[in-house]
């Protein structure tokens, strides 16, 4: 599996962003890619720098809606997995999602966030309804992939569903600032969970100044024994690629040993221990 990852600024113009995206997208589909993979909230700015209001809340679209169309269009025409994150609405209620396209234009599902923050400049409280589409695995054309969306990857039990849902890749749609995190933690983090789990892991980052942040870029991914495979670099519009064998999946540590000696029978009391 070759994978993009796409690390773009946005401008204060989403129908420029979104161009631009599709262009990026469409450079690396010729360049092998195969499956696509686009930051948090790529097509407009952070919203969440600044506390919610019914303006920005208005931004919120549809799934499938307008932005799906059009890379659902280039999914079919370019034969590639294409996995976006977009402020959705739904139900009167907004998400931070990911629809995951396969290659033949279908939209396999969505991922919604499910732990939302709220500190400042991510005033995410204000913008986001906690997901309730469960923790999914997508059966790609490509292979088995995950999504954990920004701030759930920094829960063990959202990553470790992910390996027992069988997935062989999890992506992870980012918004992180620069000097947001301690040197190396950034990546270490994702480090440990492809080699406790068995799976790759590929983190697409946004980049830029916008009003209150600068977003770090610094995309990067990890195979299944935990070491860094291809890293952007920081503060740049650019495009990650990097192969993926996905028999490492199958051969990892997590994959022969760890999972198969789980004891998931005594973790719901120790998670939930009896008052």
């Amino acid at each position: 599996m070759k994978i993009a990852l796409i690390q773009q600024h946005a401008s204060i113009d989403p129908e420029a962003n979104l161009q631009r995206g599709l262009e990026a997208a469409r450079q690396a589909a010729d360049q092998g890619a195969q499956v696509i993979c686009f930051a948090e909230l790529a097509f407009d700015r952070f919203l969440p720098q600044v506390q919610a209001t019914p303006e920005l809340l208005s931004r919120a679209e549809s799934i499938p809606g307008p932005t799906t169309d059009l890379f659902r269009e280039l999914a079919i025409d370019k034969q590639v997995v294409i996995i976006l994150n977009i402020f959705e609405l739904a139900g009167g209620l907004t998400f931070d999602s990911s629809p995951v396209i396969d290659a033949d234009g279908t939209i396999l599902g969505v991922t919604r966030m499910v732990h939302i923050t709220e500190y400042e400049y991510f005033h995410e409280q204000g913008f986001y309804t906690p997901g309730d589409n469960g923790i999914v695995v997508f059966n790609t054309r490509y292979g088995k992939i995950g999504v954990a969306i920004c701030y759930d990857r920094h829960y063990p039990e959202y990553m470790r569903a992910l390996a027992v849902a069988g997935a062989e890749l999890v992506v992870v749609p980012q918004a992180g600032s620069v000097g947001e995190w301690p040197d190396g933690l950034y990546e270490a983090e994702l480090q440990v969970a492809a080699f406790q789990n068995g799976y790759f892991t590929a983190l697409c980052n946004r980049v830029g100044d916008e009003e209150n942040l600068a977003f770090a870029g610094e995309s990067f991914v990890c195979g299944p024994n935990g070491r860094v495979l291809a890293r952007a670099a920081e503060g740049t519009d650019e495009i990650l690629y990097c192969d993926l064998d996905l028999g490492q999946v199958a051969q990892s540590h997590a994959r022969k040993l760890f999972m198969r000696d789980r004891r998931p029978e005594l973790y719901e009391d120790w998670l939930n221990p009896k008052r």
